[in-house]
């Protein structure tokens, strides 16, 4: 290759795929920025990701060609960001971009002063418009330094302005109303004939499917669990679910689940093993328990490291096409699947509605297996043999083709999630393969990522671990641990959970708005700080700490948790109303607040097995805990008795009298 820029030392996948453009790429650092101001020189920052398609055709049509390179160098220090490691480099840009009128999304590409304040920006631009684009922005620069610069101030202050609020400007007190209006005006955005919103594209966003379970669980609003019910299913049959090897792709393009955009990311496979664990718990829905091994399955086969790490995403492209490993045409499935091709070809609707671009399909399935077989006069059993063969010979026929690049980067943040999910998953459907991937995670994360003192990292890649964490990297680990504690009983997890939450007070919490910063307070940059409080594909760091503030009060019986809960609070309950689709998981916090909620403690030498029986239904409303000896956690503290297997059935640390059936406990609970 003829090129090689500073892009080579990096660790990022997505970095490295720009390592030999001719564009002079420097990675985001204190010490670029420098740069940029001593040779009074506009910085050109460009942020992707390694899985993101719009960002290889640009890399291809513009940063690869030497003509467009030349305009770049000349005129710009040249910025590659991967938005998957520097998540507070992308807030500041896309909140710039947004400020400016324009739409977010990735490619994300900014031009900014010297100091890296923005002045022009935009997503993906063909070839020629990005020349004169760079060509017209750096020669106002030229003949306009003092208004650009000024410009440039304003929209940092502007930044700053939608980025930090100090105080919280309506202390609308929280209660059940509250929780309830808001639903009720979502509800006119539910699709309730094919799952999620109305319209399209359409997300998964299992942060919205969590809440609206719950809800619908605790406030007996059938539509609210039909609609919970109706996406998971319609999902799981649509060309965003891979039915040869399971997980999820991370949207689809139409309003049916069909075309999906083919990447696949930990973050939402992860939390999509927790809310189709959930579903089978409330539904006993057989599709959702095959959804959560096929998806475990998946991402054990195609995305964990042997040292129990989980890397980040497949991309979208394959050969430089994008969904082509995915994709069949009916001529090559016919020469797989033999005799049994028109039954196949029925089942997941080739030539029908699986029908894509070029004569492919996307495979899809428009029927449940219990409707398809009495159709077609088979037992369950009978196609579910037939199933399992079609997926295995149509998944060794894959695996000869060329595959879709892989970020092999590994996040704390997302890793979480995926602890969470596998958690959720044993919790469900109580196979141990499912806590051993969650354990093997978990100490991968406590060995490799987290300091003594309770500092984490946010990146890791073949043993070398960098980045300092952000809130959400602190904020899920934290919520993955108490959860490990919850489930195996061992108070290790609990202790590593509130030693990472004493560090995240320290170094994260502003007294003055009782909100956590996104970035830790020292960091010395250009960037804005944040409080990140709408949910999005992944939970509001900040809704995740108050989630997990909240079950730490009730296990360790901490006062100051549960009043700092209320000062968080106070910036969501007058929003929640209007746009509870973007505060799900603070909902989550509130219904835990305004309905029944409680702790069950479960103490003696076969606690574990009557905690499994306890856990087998949907119960949104507990927090676990239980133990086969002596403790000194709060909540399990002097209720180990030698001899006895006792439940606790608890409210804010007051108890009733131990129980001592599973079945009186459950029934006692569904009364309450």
């Amino acid at each position: 290759m003829t090129h090689t820029n500073k892009l080579i030392h990096s660790t990022s996948p997505y970095l490295l795929q720009h390592a030999h453009n001719p564009v002079n790429w420097n990675e985001w650092s204190d010490e670029i920025i420098d740069r940029a101001k001593k040779e009074n020189k506009l910085i050109l920052v460009s942020i992707g990701y390694a899985a993101c398609h719009w960002c290889h055709v640009m890399e291809h049509e513009s940063f690869e060609d030497a003509a467009v390179a030349q305009v770049m160098n000349d005129n710009y220090v040249c910025i590659k960001v991967d938005r998957e490691e520097r998540p507070d480099v992308d807030h500041y840009y896309m909140s710039a971009v947004q400020l400016m009128g324009q739409q977010g999304g990735w490619p994300l590409n900014v031009i900014a002063l010297p100091d890296g304040k923005p002045i022009w920006g935009g997503t993906y631009f063909p070839k020629e418009t990005w020349m004169k684009n760079l060509q017209t922005v750096a020669g106002v620069y030229k003949q306009n330094e003092e208004k650009t610069t000024e410009y440039g101030n304003q929209l940092h202050e502007g930044i700053e302005q939608v980025s930090l609020i100090a105080e919280a400007e309506d202390k609308l007190p929280l209660n059940a109303k509250l929780l309830e209006r808001g639903v009720e005006s979502w509800k006119k955005r539910w699709d309730m004939k094919e799952g999620g919103n109305n319209g399209f594209p359409k997300f998964p966003m299992p942060v919205n499917l969590e809440f609206l379970l719950y809800y619908g669980f605790i406030k007996n609003d059938n539509k609210a669990l039909e609609f919970v019910h109706t996406t998971l299913e319609k999902m799981a049959r649509g060309g965003i679910y891979d039915q040869v090897a399971g997980g999820f792709a991370r949207y689809s393009v139409d309003g049916i689940w069909k075309v999906p955009h083919f990447e696949k990311m930990l973050y939402d496979n992860g939390q999509l093993l927790s809310i189709y664990s959930k579903g089978y718990q409330q539904f006993k829905n057989e599709e959702f328990k095959r959804v959560v091994y096929e998806t475990a399955t998946f991402l054990e086969r195609e995305l964990m490291d042997a040292s129990g790490a989980f890397y980040s995403s497949l991309d979208a492209d394959s050969e430089g096409v994008e969904g082509k490993f995915y994709v069949w045409n009916d001529y090559e499935l016919m020469k797989l699947v033999g005799a049994d091709y028109k039954l196949f070809a029925d089942y997941f609707s080739v030539n029908k509605n699986a029908l894509w671009e070029h004569g492919n399909n996307i495979l899809l399935r428009d029927f449940s297996d219990e409707e398809f077989a009495a159709k077609n006069n088979l037992s369950l059993h009978q196609l579910q043999i037939k199933v399992s063969k079609w997926s295995f010979l149509l998944l060794q026929e894959r695996e000869k083709r060329i595959r879709p690049g892989l970020d092999d980067k590994t996040l704390t943040s997302w890793n979480a999630l995926t602890i969470q999910g596998l958690l959720d998953a044993y919790k469900a459907f109580k196979d141990e393969h499912f806590l051993l991937l969650a354990i093997k995670n978990a100490t991968f994360i406590k060995e490799n990522q987290l300091l003594e003192n309770g500092k984490l990292f946010h990146n890791w890649k073949a043993g070398t671990r960098s980045i300092d964490g952000f809130l959400e990297d602190y904020a899920l680990l934290i919520q993955a641990y108490i959860s490990m504690f919850e489930i195996t009983g061992d108070d290790a997890w609990l202790a590593l959970a509130s030693k990472i939450t004493d560090y995240t007070i320290l170094h994260f919490y502003d007294e003055v708005s009782g909100l956590f910063y996104f970035s830790e307070k020292v960091s010395q940059s250009v960037l804005s700080n944040h409080f990140q409080k709408e949910d999005n594909v992944i939970p509001a760091a900040n809704s995740v700490m108050a989630n997990n503030l909240f079950r730490l009060y009730l296990i360790n019986g901490i006062s100051d948790y549960k009043t700092m809960i209320e000062k968080m609070l106070h910036h969501i309950t007058p929003h929640f109303s209007r746009y509870p689709m973007a505060y799900a998981n603070w909902g989550t916090l509130m219904l835990k607040q305004t309905e029944p909620y409680f702790e069950v403690a479960v103490c003696g030498i076969n606690s574990n097995i009557l905690l499994n029986k306890l856990q087998l239904a949907y119960q949104p409303n507990i927090l676990w805990a239980h133990a086969n000896s002596e403790s000194t956690i709060p909540l399990l503290e002097n209720r180990f008795q030698i001899g006895d297997d006792l439940i606790y059935i608890c409210r804010e640390g007051v108890c009733q009298l131990p129980l001592t059936s599973p079945e009186e406990a459950l029934l006692l609970l569904k009364k309450k």
